[in-house]
């Protein structure tokens, strides 16, 4: 068991009317625990208490449960004290812990001694941020899909996989006569070939993971009077943008939050894409062009009878190109996926084909075919991904040129930037700063 300091921290408060927790963990927790209780509780079971200040007048009564080490949340030592919700009384059996012997927790700090202790790896220990904060019902499935360890268990098989071909490489290495031969082993490119591919699949899971919890930001795009404020107001039903038959009319950035068929969404309207002699017009057209680089869809809005594609579209941002005013066109609503992307016709004014852009948007945010088995990530796994995805790269460009030692340098790294995901790596403050997002009490 952890000799670290006794921590105690208001876990819960569910307002005056509801249940409170005040929680306790460290050496410290069973002797508070006789304390409030007057007797040596039982392991796992809810006793009725009544908690009292040291002088013997009545904080408030309610449930002392006691968790012995190793089999709790934290791996310590345990103690949930179960109240009123009155964030008075709350405060004052608080108070009392720290009075017994406790200190007041950081933020996070029940989790990050989770990890510590081994209860939780570091990206489940993120998933309990996730689930605390899900907006949505399928973004707190995904939460507990990590916490239940489906995220960790992916990125452990690429792990085997790679630890699998820097043994092998290693291997060769140990025999310098026959090293060429041994880099040049079809056995070897296949390995390399199976974890470059497993590496590829967890980044395609893990980016629709991180747009299911973070909600999609969207950007819409087209040419002046092409029905750009019309689709924002549809989307958002209720008039949010000015709409005007003159061209121009929208000249700074307009941003609307709002929740479409259980995903959360930041659409983005935009000024016409043209050049302009107006300034104020040209500076609205600057901030769009710079707001398409952080965005993770681009809905390109096209008027059917006369489509204007816009030129200049970052590469690497996934485009929907809409062809809006289908009901002045005569095309009927529907859906075409082509070379650049899929292709709706719909019409902002009347709805039609509205329903094919929901679809669209649902399966962009991660809740389309497949969607359960999502799984919640984070920019910080992205990124971890990526990099051991350039590792690899580096890794197959030493093998190509026989350099067996430097491949397997960058196979060594690219195993610690994987390792990063779950927190098999000695980094404090990478823990200190995911761990300080986390609210008090977990």
């Amino acid at each position: 068991m952890s000799q670290r300091d006794t921590i105690a921290a208001i876990a819960t408060a569910a307002g005056a009317a509801g249940i409170g927790v005040v929680r306790v963990s460290g050496p410290r927790a069973p002797e508070i625990a006789r304390t409030l209780l007057g007797r040596p509780p039982r392991p796992r079971h809810a006793h009725y208490a009544r908690f009292r200040e040291a002088g013997g007048e009545l904080i408030d009564d309610g449930l002392l449960i006691w968790f012995p080490a190793p089999h709790s949340y934290t791996g310590e030592e345990v103690l949930e004290l179960q109240g009123h919700g009155s964030p008075v009384l709350l405060a004052a059996l608080l108070a009392r812990c720290l009075e017994l012997g406790a200190r007041q927790a950081r933020p996070g700090e029940f989790t990050e001694r989770a990890f510590l202790e081994g209860r939780l790896d570091l990206a489940q220990a993120e998933a309990v941020a996730d689930l605390i904060n899900a907006s949505s019902e399928a973004a707190a499935r995904a939460a507990r899909r990590s916490l239940e360890g489906e995220f960790s268990q992916r990125v452990h098989a690429v792990a085997e996989d790679l630890t699998a071909l820097r043994t092998w490489l290693e291997a060769a290495l140990d025999f310098p006569e026959e090293e060429i031969d041994f880099l040049a082993a079809p056995e070897l490119r296949r390995r390399l070939q199976t974890v470059r591919e497993g590496l590829a699949a967890l980044r395609v899971a893990a980016e629709r993971g991180k747009r299911l919890v973070d909600g999609l930001h969207v950007v819409i795009v087209g040419a002046p009077n092409a029905g750009k404020s019309s689709l924002l107001n549809a989307l958002a039903g209720e008039d949010r943008a000015i709409v005007t038959d003159i061209a121009g009319t929208t000249r700074d950035l307009l941003r609307e939050r709002l929740r479409l068929d259980g995903i959360e969404l930041t659409l983005v309207d935009t000024a016409g894409l043209r050049d302009s002699p107006d300034p104020v017009e040209a500076e609205g057209i600057r901030r769009a062009r710079a707001e398409l680089g952080r965005a993770d869809r681009i809905l390109a809005v096209l008027d059917d009878r006369a489509p204007q594609p816009p030129t200049g579209l970052p590469a690497g941002v996934p485009v929907l190109w809409l062809h809006n005013k289908c009901d002045l066109s005569g095309a009927p609503p529907h859906a075409e996926d082509r070379a650049d992307g899929r292709h709706l016709w719909l019409s902002a004014r009347t709805g039609a084909g509205l329903e094919l852009l929901r679809m669209a948007l649902r399966e962009a945010a991660g809740l389309g075919e497949g969607s359960e088995g999502v799984f919640s990530a984070r920019a910080r796994h992205l990124e971890a991904l990526a990099d051991t995805a350039e590792r690899l790269e580096a890794a197959a460009a030493r093998l190509a040129e026989g350099a067996g030692e430097l491949a397997a340098e960058e196979l060594r790294l690219a195993q610690e930037a994987l390792g990063g995901i779950t927190g098999r790596v000695d980094a404090d403050a990478l823990l200190g700063r995911i761990f300080s997002s986390f609210c008090i009490g977990k």
